[in-house]
């Protein structure tokens, strides 16, 4: 498929609420920031009929499984800044070595780095992106937050962790 042919469908698609593209935050970081934005389907139920997945236990064995948790995420924080009328302030952050953190909200005075992992089980590896960013020496907020697939919500390791069901 030519880049013309898959910007017109990316752009079809963008017009009717099917995909988002999340920029980069590229503010206040060095150039080895990925500039690419990062394509995320706006409803999860049209990605998993898509990728043929028919009930919750097909998504819990999918090797996408990760991928489509953080796709709700982003899209219902995407879907509570539409419903209050103000433009998205959501990006994403990652580096050319890998680190990354999968949503950051730019509030124009800080920014608060946001990680989601499908894990019902906290570690402290989980917790990677948002320490790295913050030692970055960036306007962050002082603590991050992370939005796991299990039902606790608490503080560990500086950050808020948040299940699902509560990261709006």
């Amino acid at each position: 498929m030519s880049h013309t042919t898959a910007r017109a469908w990316i752009s079809t698609r963008q017009a009717t609420f099917v995909l988002h593209l999340f920029p980069p935050h590229q503010r206040s970081f060095s150039k080895r920031v990925i500039r690419t934005p990062k394509l995320y389907f706006t409803d999860t139920g049209l990605l998993c009929n898509l990728l043929r997945i028919r009930d919750s236990a097909d998504l819990a064995m999918h090797a996408m499984h990760g991928a489509i948790f953080e796709t709700f995420v982003a899209s219902e924080y995407l879907k509570a800044f539409t419903h209050l009328g103000v433009p998205s302030p959501l990006y994403f952050w990652r580096d050319r070595t890998g680190h990354e953190v999968d949503l950051v909200i730019d509030d124009g005075k800080r920014l608060l780095p946001i990680e989601v992992k499908a894990s019902r089980t906290i570690t402290g590896a989980l917790f990677d992106g948002l320490r790295w960013f913050g030692e970055l020496g960036t306007p962050a907020a002082p603590r991050g937050v992370l939005v796991h697939g299990g039902d606790d919500a608490y503080e560990r390791e500086g950050h808020v962790t948040r299940p699902w069901f509560q990261c709006t």
